[in-house]
């Protein structure tokens, strides 16, 4: 079975669409399937990592405008209409550069993940491979496949009715969530350890960029918070990120020991072994919610504020706001946190989100399971 995937990452839309698509992918080379990326060379891009994942991937050129190349161009750029200049080219382009190579590769399924790319690239593209597969997290335009996923907390089937063809099948939660199978195999141990609390490891991960800076913003205002003098931090950034030299030096004056850990592999582990985490309302959510990981929560960017509200509905996690509110509301938010009850009730609400098991739930949807 040939899989064909069509993700890209860019200092503008971070690395989350890649990384669920490189865990999906994984998990069809498992069931013997071959894996081919179709990816935009954005600044900021993943192609690297794909292939030291072992995956083909045909890079497509970028055609992002200039002005777009330095940290302070594409900071400004967050302020027009961000999904338009994800693509870095307009939808015919793509489809045209896309559609050549999959008259080549001839897949079964064509898997999309882009917030840019809708019914009209998708129609175009569809009688290019058997089956189509769109992830989305939106709800807010119409597409043309034959299976939707989208793993957001909240998320139901009919927010899309009328957004995809009546047989298309619609999977709807964070029992789908594309997580890596390492998370529901440290599930038990991070969960029994949360039985019973402390407060000695905190985590700060907003992404893999974090292009608003919010990790610096974070690590001055837990200065005024009253951490137990034995904490220790740990601060997970990729190493695109624009602001991470500026990372390195507040960490090496913080009160307490802090180290930044870049391009790490063992995101899993680390989480486990965290009494507390700060991170952004992004895919990662499912991930700390699969190990029980108490959460306060950031919003980064607008389309994270239906999953951050959930969150905080279901007490899976507490929101802080967005990166303006970080100054003011971080340090009342662990304040809250410093009883051993509020960490065990936070756990247990955040373990009940998801399993871990979503990938496995999809490729029983998509009937790529061997006997």
């Amino acid at each position: 079975m040939k899989i064909a995937l069509r993700a890209d990452a860019s200092l503008l839309m971070g690395s989350g669409h890649v990384m669920r698509c490189l865990t999906l992918a994984d998990a069809l080379r498992s069931q013997k399937a071959e894996c081919h990326f179709i990816s935009r060379e954005h600044s900021g891009h993943m192609l690297d990592l794909i292939r030291q994942r072992g995956f083909a991937v045909t890079v497509l050129p970028a055609e992002l405008p200039q002005r777009a190349n330095s940290t302070q161009a594409v900071s400004d750029l967050v302020d027009e209409s961000v999904h338009a200049l994800w693509l870095g080219c307009d939808w015919q382009t793509d489809a045209q550069q896309t559609g050549a190579i999959l008259a080549r590769l001839q897949p079964d399924w064509l898997v999309v993940d882009h917030y840019v790319l809708d019914l009209r690239w998708e129609t175009a593209l569809r009688p290019l491979c058997q089956r189509l597969l769109v992830i989305d997290d939106l709800a807010d335009r119409p597409h043309h496949c034959d299976l939707l996923l989208d793993q957001n907390l909240g998320r139901q089937s009919q927010d899309y009715a009328g957004l995809v063809p009546a047989p298309c099948k619609v999977l709807t939660g964070p029992q789908y969530a594309l997580l890596r199978p390492e998370f529901a195999a440290l599930r038990p141990y991070s969960l029994r350890r949360r039985q019973q609390p402390a407060f000695k490891h905190l985590l700060i991960a907003m992404g893999g960029v974090d292009l608003p800076n919010a990790t610096v913003q974070v690590l001055q205002a837990l200065k005024f918070c009253a951490l137990p003098q034995d904490c220790c931090i740990s601060v997970v950034l990729g190493q695109q990120a624009p602001w991470l030299q500026q990372v390195l030096e507040l960490a090496q004056n913080m009160p307490w020991s802090t180290q930044v850990l870049v391009n790490i592999t063992d995101m899993a582990q680390r989480m486990a072994d965290s009494d507390l985490a700060i991170g952004a309302a992004g895919s990662t959510s499912w991930e700390r919610c699969c190990l029980g990981l108490p959460t306060l929560v950031v919003v980064l960017a607008d389309n994270q504020w239906p999953s951050a509200r959930a969150l905080q509905a279901v007490q899976a996690a507490n929101l802080i706001g967005s990166v303006s509110e970080i100054a003011t509301q971080l340090p009342l938010a662990v304040q809250a946190l410093t009883q051993d009850l509020r960490l065990i009730q936070l756990s247990a609400a955040a373990s009940a989100v998801t399993d871990g098991q979503g990938v496995d739930r999809t490729l029983q949807a998509m009937g790529v399971f061997n006997d």
